[in-house]
């Protein structure tokens, strides 16, 4: 799926601002049929939980009502006019005017509605848009709805992080020709100086007469010329698309009838390749030591919603630490994260929306569950055809980003129960067939250790959560690092392959100091990453560390969380703890390699 993009074939309108909001028990039984009786607005992009004071917004379980007004621009006349949005979180029905016009399921994904035929050039329309928050066990995340004696639905899911809502990300109109330029897929390689560039286009509407296409360098200088919707491009002396040196080139590509151009796409994308080999990651044929945090999408009001303020002060802080990449936990994040990371040359490891596909969680740290995660009652059935279609739609979206390296399956499922391999296996084989050119991983939760997880040999990176210090040991971090050693260990010995760990760390509140080992103090906080530093720097296996969290955010309420999970290396409004500083320390000058590297280069 193309990223919506002005070029001199189309045009793009935002429809971003102050939206007419109601919850359906005050919208009437037909809502989108007239305008909204209601005097609250609410902000797009944004999630509405936060925005409101009144607690029964905040709490609301089932549907919510946006609505406003929109023109086709009268200039529009003769061409498609496409709807996109970036997200709804988790499900949306769309309807201009009385029209139903697009259904979706999936808070993270995008999806478009073709209102060609519904909304003519220069006539105003109204839009609405019923949002449903709730969670199922054939949604991904999963959770549970129950009904109250009040009468009230209560919403339960399996992650610890808060069920923001809404339309959390931009919403566009935009226009393309009749014939158009429907998708565009690159794979690049790498030959000697020079870079090989595989390119497949789609075209949608009447078949035009031709596809030329151009790649440019930053200069703007066009540097290969080729034609037809399917071929192969060579680049001689490539500069390639490196972690803390990116280059993009633009691959221009043209829909052609006689002389005239019908359509035109540009995409940047980067010359670089991506390879597991022995327990090596390569990035370019050179290892890679991924250095960063387990990230969210969370800030102060806004939820969920997509802050571009945000996003330029947290790569900033990423810089600062010496951090070169972070993991999308545990979703894919707003379109606009990767393209900045495209053009700055941060990685990317890009997960789907499947936390919580873990009953175990339940048991708590007995790690048993009330009944079996994959029973067919659960996730033994439909949720995997849902997990399936989320994956395609990722692929679908993220596929041309260079900064995306790595393709995380899921986070913490329960890969030490009986059916974990019926179900994954075949996500595993659909994810390579749908790219084969990335590694695949998925975040391994505390109950699975390198004897009981039935999946790991099926994917390339082992990516490992634990929490040893913290919820298991806590208080005790000599116990810890010696128990954490001999897993890492075991997970190589059993499984060969590159190790990395995705998820650690400690709550810290801020301000809070002890000069012994006191769980929740700053100290605490730095001393247990160093403990965790020490152990990887002694497995010649380890690839990455991935810092849980990057920031404090927001959960469920609980009596373990105290305003959210503080276990950010940044507050929530993005202030330092101690353990940054020791981070920055730690990261800054390793360039991609893994701790020791440079000392065993000096003594060579």
């Amino acid at each position: 799926m193309l990223s919506t993009r002005t070029t001199p074939a189309r045009d793009v309108v935002a429809l971003d601002g102050l939206w007419r909001f109601a919850l359906d028990s005050d919208a009437g039984e037909r809502p989108w049929e007239s305008r909204l009786d209601t005097a609250l607005e609410a902000p797009v992009p944004a999630s509405y939980n936060d925005l409101f004071t009144d607690s029964r917004i905040r709490d609301h379980v089932g549907v919510v009502w946006y609505q406003r007004d929109v023109r086709v621009p009268r200039g529009w006349s003769g061409e498609r006019v496409v709807l996109r949005f970036g997200s709804v979180t988790h499900a949306a029905k769309v309807y201009v005017d009385d029209t139903l016009i697009a259904e979706h399921v999936g808070g993270y994904t995008p999806f478009e509605a073709d209102l060609t035929d519904v909304a003519a050039p220069g006539r105003q329309f109204r839009l609405t848009v019923a949002v449903d928050n709730r969670l199922t066990n054939i949604t991904i995340p999963p959770g549970t709805v129950t009904t109250g004696p009040d009468g009230r639905e209560r919403q339960a899911y399996f992650h610890d992080f808060y069920n923001y809502a809404g339309i959390a990300r931009s919403v566009k109109l935009y226009s393309t020709p009749a014939s158009y330029i429907d998708d565009i897929t690159v794979v690049t390689r790498i030959d000697g100086p020079a870079g090989l560039v595989d390119y497949a286009v789609v075209t949608g509407g009447e078949d035009a007469d031709g596809i030329r296409i151009r790649v440019l360098d930053e200069s703007g200088a066009v540097v290969a010329t080729s034609g037809g919707a399917e071929g192969s491009l060579r680049l001689d002396d490539v500069i390639l698309w490196q972690p803390g040196a990116a280059y993009l080139y633009d691959l221009l590509v043209e829909m052609i009838a006689g002389d005239a151009v019908v359509d035109s796409y540009t995409l940047p994308f980067g010359v670089r390749t991506v390879e597991v080999r022995g327990t090596q990651f390569l990035i370019n044929g050179e290892p890679f030591y991924f250095t960063g945090f387990g990230k969210h999408e969370d800030t102060p009001v806004r939820g969920k919603g997509h802050d571009d303020a945000y996003l330029v002060h947290d790569f900033q802080l990423l810089e600062w630490t010496g951090a070169n990449s972070f993991r999308t936990s545990h979703y894919p994040y707003a379109e606009e994260v990767l393209d900045f990371a495209d053009r700055h040359g941060i990685v990317v490891v890009d997960e789907t929306a499947a936390v919580g596909l873990n009953l175990g969680v339940q048991g708590g740290l007995t790690g048993i569950p009330p009944t079996p995660t994959f029973a067919e009652e659960n996730f033994g059935g439909e949720t995997k055809n849902v997990h399936a279609q989320h994956l395609r739609e990722l692929i679908a979206r993220d596929k041309n980003h260079p900064s995306v390296v790595m393709w995380s399956i899921a986070n913490e499922p329960a890969s030490n129960e009986d059916g974990a391999r019926e179900y994954f296996e075949p996500l595993v084989d659909l994810a390579r067939e749908l790219d084969p050119t990335r590694p695949l991983t998925y975040a391994a939760v505390m109950f699975a250790n390198p004897t009981n997880d039935k999946i790991a040999d099926l994917f390339d990176v082992l990516s490992i959560n634990r929490y040893y210090g913290w919820y298991v040991f806590t208080g005790d971090l000599g116990t810890a690092e010696g128990v954490l050693e001999q897993e890492l260990r075991g997970w190589v010995q059993r499984f060969g392959k590159p190790i990395m760990m995705s998820e650690y760390g400690a709550d810290t509140q801020p301000g809070l100091h002890s000069v012994w080992d006191m769980p929740w103090t700053e100290e605490y906080q730095t001393d247990l990453l160093a403990t965790y530093h020490r152990v990887f720097d002694r497995i010649p296996e380890f690839v990455g560390e991935h810092i849980w969290n990057f920031a404090d955010f927001m959960t469920g309420p609980g009596i373990h969380r105290v305003d959210g999970n503080k276990k950010g290396v940044f507050t929530r409004d993005r202030k330092p703890k101690g353990a940054a500083f020791s981070l920055r320390d730690r990261w800054r000058g390793l360039d991609g390699r893994k701790p020791g590297a440079h000392e065993k280069e000096d003594r060579a």
